[in-house]
């Protein structure tokens, strides 16, 4: 019995949804360097201390909203349709792989703005060791010759939200969606 998840209750769920909620309208509408635990709090129409119970913290409460997101599409790279879930040639999967990504980079990134900015080494938490574990996993198989690990986070590093918001706030958003595109497409290529 001791190893039941523990149920959350009906109102602490209402409660966390609002302030998630919230926190992404927040974003959206004032950007990731113009939001506080104080306008979130005002906006879920909870106090202040229910966000830093539920969340610990800024840094936690963007985590909260960054993992929501990051595990929707981790499940759909372990048991989605390909060409994006298993079942596709390895180069397939990659690229679809980092179209999705870019596309959650963007609709999000003035979350992930936040998300870094509020977190000591975004990098080291879990979800960003599965990214790096699926992409090298692909890459050793179309690229046997490449230091797979490496390569991965470089390719990773192309998904920057900092690059990402400069292009969007330049109209330039589809240009480094094609540029990264290409890029993956190249590295995908077996050489002959």
């Amino acid at each position: 019995m001791g190893n039941e998840p523990k149920r959350e209750r009906r109102d602490a769920a209402r409660n966390r949804r609002a302030i998630l909620d919230a926190t992404d309208a927040l974003l959206a509408e004032f950007g990731a360097d113009n939001v506080s635990i104080e306008q979130v709090a005002a906006a879920a129409g909870v106090s202040k201390g229910t966000v830093f119970h539920r969340f610990g913290s800024k840094a936690g409460l963007m985590r909260a909203l960054v993992v929501e997101r990051a595990h929707a599409l981790r499940d759909a790279v372990v048991g989605g349709p390909p060409p994006l879930g298993p079942g596709a040639p390895a180069a397939e999967r990659l690229l679809a792989y980092f179209d999705e990504m870019f596309r959650l980079v963007v609709d999000n990134v003035e979350l992930m703005i936040a998300y870094d900015k509020a977190t000591d080494d975004p990098h080291t938490e879990a979800i960003h060791a599965f990214w790096y574990g699926h992409i090298a996993s692909l890459l050793a198989e179309i690229r046997p010759d490449s230091d797979a690990e490496v390569l991965a986070r470089v390719l990773l590093s192309t998904l920057n939200g900092d690059l990402v918001l400069h292009h969007i706030r330049t109209g330039q958003t589809e240009r480094l969606a094609g540029a990264i595109h290409g890029l993956v497409e190249s590295v995908a290529t077996r050489p002959d």
